[in-house]
């Protein structure tokens, strides 16, 4: 299985994507993890990284694409993938289609969890007081649902138009959250078997 969790900074895509990747037995390929390992290692992209992460930029889509691609190239990655926080826009989009053609391996769902700004905005508050990440603080926050609502928003109709999402209403108990996402999942294995 090959797909992407989607949805608005907070909206529990990380969260989900932990139990998703025990129960399909795939790696969970999450931007913003990788991100912070090359923050933590210093390296000169963590550096950049981390000064637009702070301001509540996003990186340049060439950059994230060959973070990507080079991420997908592992062979952990081979019998499938769960993308966390890719794409974030249409470009990439675009992108990552064509990546996904060159190594074989197409996208079978994208599912888009669905949660209201108030309900993120809560939880991210949560998240900063517990773990302390700059990009949760409460104005961060704001600033990454604006940016979302803006360029990240439309690659849902991308998908749509191809077929390919499944809006979940990611509103709840965790575990009712992921019962959604599972019914999801078995009605796409079952249209493309």
């Amino acid at each position: 299985m090959r797909l992407v969790l989607f949805g608005a900074p907070g909206s529990g895509k990380g969260t989900q994507a932990v139990f998703l990747k025990e129960a399909l037995g795939i790696p969970h390929i999450s931007t913003g993890d990788l991100l912070r390992a090359e923050i933590k290692a210093e390296s000169e992209l963590g550096k950049k990284a981390k000064s637009l992460m702070d301001a509540g930029q996003l990186l340049p889509d060439d950059i994230m694409l060959g973070i990507i691609r080079h991420r997908l190239s592992q062979p952990d990655a081979k019998p499938g993938f769960i993308l966390d926080g890719y794409p974030r826009n249409l470009a990439q989009a675009d992108a990552l289609d064509v990546v996904l053609k060159e190594i074989g391996q197409p996208l079978d769902v994208v599912i888009k969890l669905d949660v209201p700004n108030e309900a993120i905005i809560a939880r991210c508050v949560v998240r900063f007081e517990k773990e302390g990440r700059p990009d949760d603080n409460p104005e961060t926050v704001k600033k990454r649902l604006g940016i979302y609502a803006d360029q990240t928003a439309p690659v849902a109709e991308f998908y749509a138009k191809r077929g390919k999402l499944k809006v979940i209403d990611g509103v709840g108990d965790l575990a009712d959250v992921t019962a959604r996402i599972q019914a999801a999942l078995h009605e796409a294995k079952a249209v493309s078997a």
